[in-house]
């Protein structure tokens, strides 16, 4: 496989095709409008199906009605219009529907700006949706790391029957990077879907009890022993197995920043130049954001850490969750920029040392 220089956006929907996606839903909204663009002029060639809808509300209702009969489908958007999903969310959640969403965010609230941000983590992570209910969220740091990402989430997706949120910023969906396409993967035939997901409503034909989804409960018991307890062992099982992460430099390390996406990457460069003046700094990169690496921060150095440092573009949304899995063992800081300012290495580095100088 050769490597192809690629946007970000276009390649997220070729990994997707690759994946075995045959079906999109989207409404175009920036900065993630060359995936639909991509797929409606490619999906074709596989003999998939693209559909423009009408709104994001729309699009979500496509991917339950495609999802519920056994299709690999995703939808895209960015921020505002992952808002206006949330309702087609915790409805594939409750009725454990497998599909692929992408959020290429963009700067917030309300309608916001175009520029690249990371204020939806709240969004993603602590769930927009009423109830009990959890998606599963990765957060790619490269296009190439996205692929992978894409390309994994349907198998995570189809495992678990549930939504899984690939969380971007704008900038790694706007900008471009040499990738590799993974091999495409050998499509379920229609006629196989009853073997692969007895759940599916792809038709009994005669041969088994029609299967019903639902996700209305009126009587409150069957509700709570039906749906809710059977999601929370699914969750728990998430926690335990699908947490990831990449920690460098921590050992030694007299503060530890926490960064994900296109941000960790500007924290890395800024670790380099504060290297150059003696100060070593480790970093924890979470990959997914839910479940939260919580056992990645007990490879922090407790003999020379003096702080930990989140770097987001947000107003410190992540913090909190950093905290928690520290559980009070470290001092925390927050360097943030937000409304679609992005952060310079040099800034990362000269706000680092005035942590750790008011810290004497």
């Amino acid at each position: 496989m050769e490597k192809k220089l690629m946007k970000g956006n276009e390649a997220f929907a070729a990994a997707a095709i690759s994946a075995g996606c045959r079906y999109y839903f989207g409404y175009p909204i920036t900065p993630q409008n060359e995936v639909p663009e991509y797929m409606s002029r490619e999906l074709r060639n596989v003999g998939g199906h693209f559909i423009q809808a009408e709104s994001e509300l729309a699009s979500i209702s496509f991917i339950y009605g495609a999802a519920a009969a056994g299709a690999r489908c995703m939808t895209s958007s960015s921020s505002i219009g992952i808002a206006l999903m949330q309702e087609g969310l915790g409805s594939c959640v409750v009725c454990e529907l497998p599909c692929v969403i992408i959020n290429v965010m963009r700067a917030g609230p309300g309608i916001g700006a175009i520029q690249p941000a990371q204020a939806d983590y709240t969004q993603v992570v602590k769930s927009g949706m009423n109830g009990d209910a959890h998606c599963i969220v990765y957060a790619p740091t490269s296009i190439q790391e996205a692929v992978n990402m894409i390309y994994h989430a349907f198998d995570v997706a189809d495992e678990y029957r549930n939504p899984v949120i690939i969380c971007v910023d704008g900038m790694i969906g706007q900008m471009m990077e040499p990738v590799i396409i993974p091999e495409s993967r050998a499509v379920i035939e229609e006629k196989d879907i009853e073997k692969t997901k007895p759940w599916a409503l792809c038709g009994h034909r005669n041969r088994r009890d029609r299967n019903k989804i639902n996700s209305v409960f009126l009587n409150q018991y069957e509700l709570e022993d039906r749906i809710m307890n059977r999601l929370l062992p699914k969750f728990e099982k998430a926690k335990k197995e699908l947490p990831e992460w990449e920690s460098r430099n921590l050992e030694g390390a007299e503060a530890v920043f926490v960064a994900y996406g296109s941000t960790a990457r500007i924290a890395i460069e800024a670790m380099e130049l504060l290297e150059k003046e003696g100060i070593k700094v480790g970093i924890i990169r979470p990959k997914t954001l839910w479940p939260f690496p919580d056992a990645a921060f007990d490879e922090i150095d407790s003999k020379t850490t003096k702080v930990v440092i989140s770097v987001e573009l947000s107003l410190g949304q992540m913090l909190e969750d950093i905290r928690l899995a520290l559980e009070g063992r470290y001092p925390t800081a927050l360097i943030n920029r937000v409304g679609g300012i992005l952060l310079s290495p040099v800034e990362v580095a000269e706000r680092t040392k005035a942590v750790l100088g008011g810290m004497k």
